[in-house]
This record gives structure tokens, sequence and C-alpha cells, in this order.
């Protein structure tokens, strides 16, 4: 009998130790799990308000190089740029450092060291990425090390395009890998417990504790690790990969970044209180045997095994207590407000943000509290928004009863906007985070106005003019009329030239008031560069309207201008197409009023024209000889003819004037009054210029000495700063005395 007793208590005992081994493995996986949900969901948002920063300064470099700054290492090294990244930085306490980096890798700005030292960085794994690839994603590095600093960090990039979406640059994140090293230390609730932050593939790129006795710094390819990133996430035994320990593991990737957050505790450790509970019942047990054979002495030891128990007991209660008060300053020290709730939609905790961000009470809030009992606590208070309360609990019960994720982005009656993420847990039940992006949603709205506005004016920018004459193209193929006028500011350059560019930015800002006035709610005008404007009519009745309109605006900018004290009066050119009159794609279209533009302009400027098919021939042909011109003077296709002028005084001739000719090969004589103005435009006149110079010089230096030769010299010429060592050496190269030239500046030669 009493063997049978012994067997019995012997299998008892198995099985229950068997049982409690099972319980403490799963309790480790659930703990692993729980936290694992938490860091993921956080560590996803601090890389998403990087990359919130990322995208803002990415548009804004894009930006300046549409307005003709593509080069990123001479825009971007000012001092300007240098306050702007630290601007960016200051909302990313995550955050060590913003860097821009050139097309060629060079280091051109960094908010860690100003000036900016000389620095390669194109043997970066990032550059190499985005110089190769037009990715226009976020790049997350492997841990680097800061060429500067010194220390360990990990990058979030992206590429920067310029208005040719050809590369420009990248502007790069850096976060130090201490800052999430010290983040899972905050978080470690249990002896032995480790964090990875890895990549998808199964690189490490963080992990907490560090130590130099790793074995390996990537997850095997046979790893069960890689098949639950790939289900969405789950728990493993891991058999020592990383650190050679057999850990029990979490895996948890983040829903929108290619990254992936474990959290585990060595089997060792996870298995302690086991341990303990074993051997209290193996002792109790063996004392249970010996008090059934040898009485009183059996008692004796019964009852000090069981004091024993007890100090255990209570020694492991006080880590459990520690334990939950360091979970608890965890969750308290989130910036997102989180809650848990059992499978009975029953509240099992909150943290502080929580009640904070909603200005809940204690009293209502708190475990065992139902959803609905909460939620109708947040109406009362004001702070659930306009939803109904009742489809709002409806909507979270069913995602999380068909085991999906709710998300939801709430707008509060403050105006706040809170985005709200249910994620099921495994045994039942929900985590909730709620998260204030109020700022985050500013910054995209910001982003998006930007990158369809003009900085400068406020009025809609190139790229946004030519969605919306999209759009009415639509209507026109539909019956309407519209057209397009296209407008140039006349004189800009004289205003920047002598008031500086600060009244042209105020002249740009006040002509695109007076446009906006003289349009109708059903009409656009945008900005497309520095001194053009646009215009999209709609609803056109007749012809006569654009033109109608294009009187309207140039009265309204030939008004004067108030900048800064100076009256300014300024002129505007205007070119008219009409769909489908003139064309109905809307690459011709925008060319036909671009031609006509042109057409206005050598009209005299400050008028308006229609396009007419004429117009574009008369262009091309004068291309074709501003084409020819490029190798006229190299050709020697230039010569010059000197014109007798006489004295009335003695009726003797006193000088001669050179007078320019061009003998086109085809064309044969070609007028200076073609050509002329042409070589103003194009600058050629500069050294065309120069050339009359030095040959008129050379040709007088051959004739009587008190014979002159007179040489008209254009307005061009006139503002450009080395005319007067180009004169100086034309009359020393001909060794003649400096009387004998004279210098005229007729409006035309």
């Amino acid at each position: 009998m009493a063997v049978g007793v012994i067997c019995t208590a012997a299998l008892t005992i198995a099985l229950t130790i068997w049982w409690l081994h099972a319980e403490a493995i799963a309790d480790a996986f659930r703990d692993s799990s729980n936290l694992a949900e938490v860091l993921a969901g956080q560590t996803a948002s601090s890389i998403q308000s990087i990359d919130l920063i990322l995208t803002e300064i990415k548009v804004e470099e894009e930006l300046r190089s549409t307005q003709g700054s593509d080069d990123l290492d001479r825009v971007g090294r000012g001092e300007a740029t240098y306050q702007y990244l630290v601007e960016r930085l200051s909302p990313l306490p995550q955050a060590d450092f913003i860097t821009l980096v050139d097309k060629n890798g060079k280091l051109v700005n960094t908010t860690l060291q100003r000036p900016a030292p000389d620095i390669d960085l194109s043997d970066r794994a990032y550059f190499q990425h985005f110089k190769n690839h037009d990715d226009k994603g976020i790049y997350i590095s492997n841990a680097l090390i800061n060429r500067i600093a010194g220390t360990r960090f990990a990058s979030f990039s992206r590429r920067i395009n310029d208005a040719n979406n050809a590369f420009l640059g990248v502007v790069i994140v850096g976060v130090r890998l201490a800052y999430f090293q010290k983040s899972y230390e905050s978080v470690a609730s249990l002896p032995d417990q480790s964090f990875l932050l890895l990549h998808r593939d199964g690189t490490v790129i963080v992990r907490y504790p560090d130590s130099p006795n790793l074995v390996s710094d990537k997850m095997p390819a046979d790893s069960p690790w890689h098949r639950l990133v790939a289900q969405g996430g789950g728990n493993y035994r891991s058999s020592g990969y990383v650190d050679g320990a057999v850990r029990l593991a979490a895996v948890r990737p983040l829903r929108d970044y290619p990254l992936v957050v474990n959290v585990g505790v060595s089997e060792a450790a996870a298995l302690v209180t086991w341990r303990i509970q074993a051997i209290a019942i193996g002792a109790g047990t063996l004392l249970f045997v010996c008090c059934s054979l040898f009485l009183l002495r059996a008692l004796s030891r019964q009852f000090h095994s069981l004091e024993k128990s007890e100090v255990a007991l209570v020694k492991k209660t006080g880590e459990l207590q520690r334990a939950k008060a360091t979970v608890d300053a965890a969750l308290n020290n989130l910036v997102q407000g989180v809650v848990m709730f059992d499978a009975n939609a029953l509240l099992i905790v909150c943290n502080q943000r929580y009640l904070d961000m909603y200005g809940l009470s204690r009293d209502v809030v708190r475990p065992g509290s139902a959803l609905q009992k909460i939620v109708e606590h947040r109406a009362a208070v004001g702070s659930f928004g306009t939803e109904d309360v009742g489809q709002y609990i409806a909507d979270i019960l069913a995602a999380i009863g068909q085991g999906t994720a709710f998300s939801r982005m709430t707008n509060l009656r403050d105006g706040r906007i809170i985005h709200v993420v249910s994620q099921p847990i495994e045994g039942g039940g929900w985590v909730t985070t709620h998260e204030d992006v109020t700022e985050a949603k500013c910054a995209e709205e910001r982003i998006s106005h930007l990158a369809h506005h003009d900085a400068l004016t406020g009025l809609p920018n190139r790229k946004l003019f030519y969605l919306q004459l999209e759009q009415a193209l639509k209507r026109v193929r539909r019956g309407e009329r519209l057209a397009v006028l296209y407008l140039d500011v006349d004189h800009l350059k004289r205003i920047n030239d002598t008031l500086g560019h600060s009244a042209g930015d105020k002249l740009l800002k006040a002509v695109a008031g007076r446009l906006h006035g003289c349009i109708r709610d059903v009409d656009v005008v945008a900005r497309l560069s520095g001194d053009e404007f646009a215009i999209i009519q709609s609803s056109l009745n007749q012809k006569s309207d654009a033109a109608v309109l294009a009187v309207r605006v140039r009265d309204s900018i030939h008004e004067p201008f108030d900048l800064d004290g100076n009256q300014v009066v300024v002129d505007v050119s205007v070119g008219i197409s009409i769909a489908l009159d003139d064309a109905s794609q809307f690459d011709e279209l925008l060319k036909a009023a671009d031609i006509a533009l042109y057409e206005a302009k050598n009209l005299g400027r400050g008028t308006y024209c229609f396009y007419e098919a004429e117009m574009n021939a008369r262009l091309q042909a004068r291309a074709e000889l501003e084409r020819d011109m490029q190798g006229a003077l190299v050709n020697g296709e230039f010569e010059l003819f000197y014109q007798p002028i006489a004295s009335l005084d003695g009726n003797k001739i006193a000088s001669f004037e050179a007078l320019l000719r061009w003998h086109h090969p085809k064309r044969g004589l070609v007028s200076p009054a073609e050509f002329v103005p042409i070589a103003e435009e194009t600058g050629l006149i500069i050294p065309l210029g120069e050339w009359v110079l030095r040959t008129a010089c050379a040709e007088a230096a051959n004739w009587p000495d008190d014979i002159r030769v007179a040489v008209n010299v254009s307005s061009v010429q006139l503002t450009n700063k080395n005319l007067v060592n180009v004169v100086v050496g034309a009359i020393a190269a001909a060794d003649i005395k400096p009387d004998r030239l004279d210098l005229r500046s007729p409006s035309r030669f």
C-alpha cells in the first residue's frame, strides 16, 4: 500500500510539474508578445515622425531646384540651410542629427558641426542605393559609425531629385543606437531579457543588452524567424543564433516600415519561478513521504519546508511587484495613450497618458471598467468627437472578433486629431494605442501646399497649373471654350538691379495680388517662374473675352507700385492661345501661348497678341538665324564698312564710321536690323562688339593721324564691366592715340 501511495504521489507531482512548466513557457511568450507589440507601435511612430521631417526637407530642396537652384552643394551650405535643419531637428528627440549630402556624396550641411567638414560619404550604402535607384521611399541603414562624432547610429534617408527628376542628393536623419538601447533598458522587466531591432532580412541593427561575445549579426536562413516575419509576427524558441543562449522570443514586424522588433527572455530566466515551485513541490512531497514513514520527524521537517516555501513566495511576489512597477513606468512614459482590454471588453490596464489625453477620471477609468462605460465617459467630458458611441464600439468589437487590427483617425471637438489603433492579442482581448497626430497632419498639409503653390506669392505653381489645365481641357472636349494667357512682367530685372531683389519680390507679390483681382472665381492664375505668370480663362463665350481680360490685366499692372516709398511703373506682355481654335492638346496649347507672348515682346512689350500660325514660322526662321550666328564670327563672315564723315569746318573728311555687315553663306548680305537685336538678346554682342573695336582700331592705324574712327557701342555692351578693358586693349594693340577713337551709342547699329 505504501508503494502505491508513493507511486501515486510521484505521478501527481510529475503531472503538476509538467503543467507548471507549460504555464511558465506560455506566460513568458505572452509577456514578450505584449511588450513586442507596444515596442513595435512605439518604434513605428518614432520612425513616422522622422519620415515626415525627411519628406518636408526633401520637398523644400526639390522646390529650390524648380526655382533654378539645382546645385545642392552651392545652395545647401549656407547658414539659412543650417538653421532650417536645426529647426527640423528640434521636434525629434530621438534623432541625433540631420545631414544633407550632394549628388557626388559630399557632405553639404549637418547639424553636428558648423561649418560642415569636408567628408566624402559616397561609399555609404544609402548613397549608392539612391544614386542608382529612383526610390521614392525611405532607406533604413544597418548600424554605422559617425565619421564626425565617432558614435554608432542608424540612418534614415530619402532621395532628393531636381526639377527634371534627376538625382540631386540625399537627406539623412541619424539616430544613435544608444537611444534604442536606453528605450529597451527602460522597459526590461525580467532578468536576462533581450531586445533586437532587425531588418526584414534578419540583419541586426540594434541589440540590448549589447555584448562583444555575440555569435551572429544576422538570423540564419533556416531560422523559423523568417517564416514568422512573413506571417506578420508570432513566437518561437530560439536555439541561440545571436548570443548562444536558448530564448523564448516574440517577433513583431512594424506595420509601415521594413523593420522587426524581437523581444526575448532566456528559457532559464523564464523557468526560474517554475524551478522554485518544482523544488518546493518536490521537497513537500519528499517530506510527505518521510512523514508517512517516520511520523514525528517527518512532521517537523514538513513544517520547516513550508516555512521556506513561504519565504520564497514572498520574495517572488516582491519581484513581480517590482516588475509590474517597471512596466507601469514604461507605459506612463510613452507618448501614446495605451489601454488593454480582456476578451469581455473589460479594462486590464491603461497608462497616465491616456487619461491626460482625454481628461478622464481615474475613478471611472480603472481596471474592470467596461469599454462602453469608458467611451461614454469620454463623450460626457467632450473628448470623443462627433462619432456615434454605439457604432464606434461595434466597429472595434467586430474587428477584434475577426482577429484583425482596428485603425481610425478621430477628430476631437478641440481640433486635435487622434490616431487610434487596436491590435488583438493572444488569448483574447486587445491593446489600443491613442496617438495625437495633429502636428503630423498639419505638417502633411503644409508639405502638400508647398508642393503645389509658389512660396513667394502663394499662387498655384507650374505643377498645379498643369493639373488644372488638364482638367479644364476635359471640359473643352465636352464643348466648353477656354483661353490660356501667358504673361511676362517687363523690366523686372531693372527693378532687381536698381532697388534690390527684396523690392523685386515685393513687386511680384503685388503683381500676383492684382492679377488675382482681375479674374473670376472660375479662372486660375499661377506663377510659372521668376517673372512669368499664366491665366486659365474658362467658360469663354467669344475670342474677344480673352482680349478684354488681357487689357484689364495690362491696365491693372501698369498702375504705379509703391515699393518702400519708390513709385515703380512696369508693363506686362501677354500671349493668348484659344482651345480648340489654336490647339486641342495640352503641350500644343501652351506652346501656342508662349509663341504669342514672344511675338508681343517683339512688338515692343506692354501689349498682347493672339496666336497665329505665321508666328511659329517667324520664330523658327529667327531660331535658324540665331544658330547661324553662333559660328559666323569664327568663320569670318562679318565685315566692317567705313562711311566717311566730313567736317563743315574746312570741308574735309574728319573721321570714318565703322559699319558692321554680315555676309551669310546662303542668304547673302544680312541687315544689321535683323541680326543685331538677336546678338543683344543672346549675349553674342559682347564678343562681336570686341571684334569690331579691335578691327576698327587696327584699320585706323593705317590712316593719317588726324583721321578718327567712330565705333557704335550697344547698350548691352555698356552694362559689361569689362568694356573699359576691351577699349584700352584695342587702342594699345593698334598703337593709336586714344583721342582718335569715338564711341557712339545709338539705339541700334
